[in-house]
Parts: structure tokens; sequence; C-alpha cells
């Protein structure tokens, strides 16, 4: 059957049309493959011939409120392998071995691993001398990471507040632990591309990708306050050796840690040298224990807001002891304080007393206003590892449990629960959360990310009652059991506290936890310090006697440092027969060397200048200082001289 033409011709028409489509199709294809998933492709192509080098982040610093670095950072280069790219293993891992001081058979193992890439234990964090060694051995398919570590410049200083970061720079206790998510930052790299055999690819070049830093920390804490707590717990460690020691200082107007410290202590760069007992325990905001008369401010806080009582109207007589439902409670003193007003109760700080008080307010007030001040319940500072303490169930307290818990023993508080609640007794009486951390900055642009500001959780007292209570706590500085903690100069209120310990249901013969809580000035308290000494040897163990001293040079010492300046309208300090005799500084502006040596004032005098006249002194006129202290003069001749150093 023949074909005619037309048909033919239809039939090429046809397989012509057919290929045009067909090469469409493809041109299309291939246009679409190279114009809308060429990069698409090319980024797949390349995921897999990529392989990563890690560039760590620089983990945020923590500085103090005035930006002095507490915990920081080291570069610390690591080494990495690339087993694919090694072409005589047995000869790397000889000369690696060499310089990490790690054996040839651990090298040879690591180098010959069917990974992309290896981390090399032995080099991990190394210094940059030992890096630059590792480079001048040159051998292909060994890299150098940049890394850091943590570096804590003053060793075992606020360690247990700071924590301490891991091998990866983790954060592990503490504040690095708390804000560990924005202190890391985000890890970075340098990509390199190889073929399916591991070769490099040496006509692609190197991708980097910079790593995030972490977010830098700012605190509360004052490292000028810090340093003088750590001086004064140093020394008295050399004195007593105690079991422990507690510190801190706040400020009571806002919650601001200004000071804290632990002691036994570490060092965050070596904790696994120490226990895991020591170094998890922040005992400040951990330990629980009966705070003793310290607690006896929330009592004298809860009569005078109810009513109750009337510091210098309402006497009290004082046998010694007193008795609570066929228990006998006694006094420290023996024998009594006899009659006495209950200011004089508060300065003598007398047991018997504040039982009555307790008694006047009844158990369901009392509770409510220990619960109202903060115990019972976790304060909320932002560190790890805070306790509760342990308060009597109310419907568990008798007339015995209620008078004890008056004075301060049958109850279990934190010394952190201590500060916040007598900070609310002395500022006006509002409670605080206390907080350490106040700043996330970013350090590259200084931008602030987080900034906390004080939070009130209640109104506890009222001013007019935080006022009395400023009051008789100056007193017992000036005149009762913690003049030790009196300060020339500066108006300090505070409680001494005496805890007997106790073990497996009893207490421990001449073992106690010996504490004082302190402010300053007593009309405008600026800083509360707390101190506790546990178990001090070689003395006796009292409160007044052990810690007032403390906590007296830590005000004393922090106040200059704050730049509160000196007054003369302290109480008068009740002097006791071996007390250095205060003098008040007298004016000498305008007086001669003559009518000086006339004046027959008992204080050495540091002379500078020429000239016959007083025209300068320091410490002002009226400032009292200890008798045989150093006054400055300076001497001119003229008025005229006088009017160039005013």
């Amino acid at each position: 059957m023949r074909v005619s033409h037309a048909m033919i011709r239809k039939r090429l028409t046809i397989a012509l049309l057919a290929g045009i489509f067909i090469f469409l199709i493809i041109v299309l294809r291939l246009g679409y493959v190279q114009f809308f998933l060429g990069d698409k492709l090319s980024e797949g192509a390349k995921l897999l011939w990529g392989r990563e080098i890690p560039f760590e982040p620089k983990r945020g610093e923590i500085v103090d409120r005035n930006g002095v670095p507490l915990a920081t950072n080291v570069s610390a280069p690591t080494v990495y392998a690339v087993p694919r790219q090694i072409k005589n293993p047995e000869e790397a891992a000889s000369k690696l071995a060499s310089v990490l001081d790690m054996s040839k058979d651990k090298a040879y193992t690591l180098l010959t691993k069917k990974e992309m890439n290896v981390k090399i234990p032995e080099g991990r964090k190394i210094s940059h001398e030992k890096a630059k060694e590792v480079r001048a051995l040159d051998i292909e398919g060994i890299y150098i990471g940049e890394d850091s570590k943590r570096s804590y410049p003053f060793g075992n200083y606020l360690a247990h507040v700071l924590g301490f970061a891991g091998i990866d720079n983790q954060g592990l206790t503490g504040l690095e632990l708390e804000y560990d998510k924005e202190l890391k930052g985000k890890k970075g790299s340098v990509q390199y591309y190889a073929n399916a055999k591991g070769g490099r690819l040496t006509d692609m070049a190197d991708d980097y990708l910079a790593p995030v830093n972490g977010l830098d920390l700012k605190l509360t804490i004052d490292t000028k306050i810090q340093t003088i707590i750590e001086r004064e717990l140093d020394n008295a460690e050399a004195a007593y050796s105690p079991d422990g020691m507690i510190a801190i200082a706040m400020n009571p107007n806002t919650g601001e840690v200004l000071g804290m410290s632990s002691r036994p202590g570490f060092d965050p760069a070596n904790f696994r040298n120490v226990s895991p007992e020591i170094y998890n325990r922040n005992l400040p905001i951990w330990s629980a224990y009966e705070p003793g008369s310290t607690f006896k401010i929330i009592t004298l806080a809860a009569a005078l807001e109810e009513g109750k009582v009337n510091l210098k109207g309402d006497h009290f007589y004082d046998p010694g002891y007193i008795n609570v439902g066929g228990a006998r409670l006694r006094c420290w003193k023996r024998g009594g304080h006899g009659s006495q007003s209950f200011l004089q109760v508060v300065q003598n700080s007398c047991n018997p007393g504040f039982v009555a008080l307790g008694q006047k307010l009844g158990k369901e007030t009392l509770f409510k206003y220990i619960k109202d001040f903060g115990f019972g319940e976790k304060t909320g500072i932002d560190l790890q590892g805070e306790g509760k303490g342990i308060l009597f169930n109310l419907d568990r307290v008798g007339p015995v449990e209620q008078a004890t818990t008056a004075f301060g023993q049958g109850v279990a508080v934190t010394p952190i629960q201590q500060v916040a609640a007598i900070s609310a007794a002395v500022n006006g009486g509002t409670l605080y959360t206390p907080y350490v951390a106040e700043e996330l900055i970013n350090p590259d642009t200084g931008e602030i990310v987080m900034k906390k500001t004080p939070v009130a959780k209640r109104k506890v007292i009222s001013k007019e009652t935080s006022e009395q209570i400023r009051m008789a706590l100056e007193s017992v500085v000036a005149q009762g059991t913690g003049v030790n903690a009196f300060v020339d100069g500066y108006r300090v209120g505070g409680k001494t506290g005496t805890a007997q310990k106790a073990k497996n249901g009893r207490y421990l013969e001449n073992n106690h936890i010996v504490s004082f809580i302190g402010f300053a000035p007593a009309d405008d308290p600026q800083i509360v310090v707390y101190v506790a000494v546990d178990n001090p040897k070689g003395t006796v163990q009292f409160g007044g006697r052990v810690a007032a001293p403390i906590v007296g040079n830590i005000i004393g010492d922090s106040l200059r440092t704050m730049g509160v300046k000196p007054r003369k309208d302290q109480i008068e300090k009740k002097r006791s027969w071996n007390d250095t005799p205060m003098i008040e500084v007298p004016d000498l502006v305008g007086i001669t060397k003559r009518e000086l040596g006339e004046l027959m004032v008992n204080l050495r005098i540091d002379a500078s200048g020429s000239g016959d006249m007083v025209i300068k002194q320091s410490p002002e006129p009226g400032v009292k200082l200890k008798q045989g202290s150093t006054i400055r003069l300076y001497f001119a001749n003229n008025t005229e001289e006088m009017a160039k150093n005013p």
C-alpha cells in the first residue's frame, strides 16, 4: 500500500512538532533548574561537600556594678582532625602525640576514626604556645579552632555567687548556670569543601560564619564592699578557726545585694579540687538554722505595729526566767535584769521580755507577721539552691512553741530571709525581693537587653513603727549588747544573735552559730550587713563578742567607700573601763603654733606647709576620734596664703 506524499508530510509535521515540543520542555526544565532551582541545588551540593571547623563564641563577661570583671575569658585554642585528609596517620599520630603529651596509640585511633572531624581531647583549650607547636608540625588534616576558657580574676572571691562553667563553657552552678542561656552565645564555624574521598576542593573558597558572643551580665555587687567583707572574714578565720562563716551586705531600700560570701570557699577555676558539698552550697541562701536573738526584731516590729508596747513607758521585771506551759525559759543573764523598760529589754536582749511581747500578740498575730516578713517562703533571689526554712505549723503551736519563737528558737530561717526581713523593718516597712543580677548588655553594641528594677512585695509595717525600730536598735549598738559594732562618726543600729546548734534532736554543748545584723545610718539606712560565724574556737561564743565587731568594721569601711560622710549626732556610746577615751576635734583654723601648744590637745599632729598659722585641718571640727589619733594640720604665714589654700 502506497503512502501518499500528503500523509508523509503530515507525519513529518507531527514528528517535527513533537520534537519541538519535547525540546521546549527540555529547555524550560533546564531554565527552571538553572534560574529557579540553581541556588538551592548548589547549596545542597555544598552541604554534601562541606566540612565544618567550629568556632566557639565568647562567653559573656560577669562584671560588678562599676564594670570590674569578675568572670571573663582567656583565649584557649582547640585541635581538630579531619581523618580523611590525613595521608599518613601513623606518622601524624607520632608527631601529634609528642606535642600534646598523649599516647601514640590513642592519637592513631583518633586520626583514623570514620568521622568527618574529630576533636582531640588532649588538644582542648590549650595554650597559644602549644597551638603554635601543633601548627609547626604542618600535618594536612589537622586544624586549630578558636576557643576560650573561663577565667575568674579574683580566685575564690564571690565564688558561690558566680559559680563556674565547665570545659564546654556551659554554666554549672551559681550565676553561670542561672544565666547560662544569655551568657553562652551561639557557635560560629569555618566551612571548607571536600570531595567524596575527603580531599579538599581548592577551587572553592572557605565560608566563615562568625560566632555570636554572649551577653555581658552586670551585677549589683560592689567589689569594694566585697573586698571589705572578704578581708574581715579572713581575719575572723585566722582568729577563731570556725566551721563556717556567712556574710551578706544589701541595700535595704531596693533589695540589691552589695556583697555576699560563704565559707569554706573555693576557686571556681579549680572546682574539681574541692568537695561538691562545698561548691554546691551557697550558705547565705541555702543554710537554714535557728536565728537566735536577731529574730527578736520581728517580734518587736509586730508588737509595736499592733500597739502592744510602749518602749519607754512600759516596764518588765526579769528575775532571770519566765514560766510558760510548765517549762522554765531562762534569760542569758543569770539572775536576770530586774526592772527595765521595754527599750532596755531590747538593749539587753532579754528572752523573758520578748516572751512577754509574744504573749501579748498571741500566736495567730505573731505568726502572721513572721510570714508577712517573708519567713517560711523563698525570697526569690536570682541564685540557684535557695532554701525556705522551717516554721511551726500553727495548729501545733502551744504556749512553749509560741514563747521560744518570740526570741528566735525552734524555727529555722535562712540568712537571706533575715536580711530581707530586717531591711523591711528599718527601711520604712517595705519587703523587697533580693537580687544580684542587674543588667544584661550586648558587648558589641552596648545595648541594655535586660534591666532589673526593685520589686516591692508588700508593706509589712508602717513608717512610724520602722522609725521606732531603728531608734531601739541604734540604742542596742550604743548602749546594749551590740556595743562592739559601734562605729565612731556613724549611727549604727543592730542586733546580736546566739543560737545553739542541734543534732539528732538535741542541742550541742559549746557549739553555737553566733551572728549580728546591723544597718547604717540609723536614721536613713543605706546598707544592711549580716554576719554569722559557725562554732568559733577559743572565745566566748556570743554574737556581741564575735560577730558584732566584724559587722561594725564592714559597715564603717563600706559607708566611707560609698561616700557617706561621718556625723556628730550619734547616741553616746556606753564605755567600758578598757575603752580608749574619745576626743572631739577642736576648731584649730586660725591659731598659731604657740597657741596650739597651749591647748594641750591629746592628739597626734601631722603638720604640712610652712608658716606659723593653721589654715586648714583634717578631719573637720566636731568629729570624734580616739585619744592619740592623728590629725593633719596645714600651716601658712598670713591671710594671703590662707586665700590661696581655702
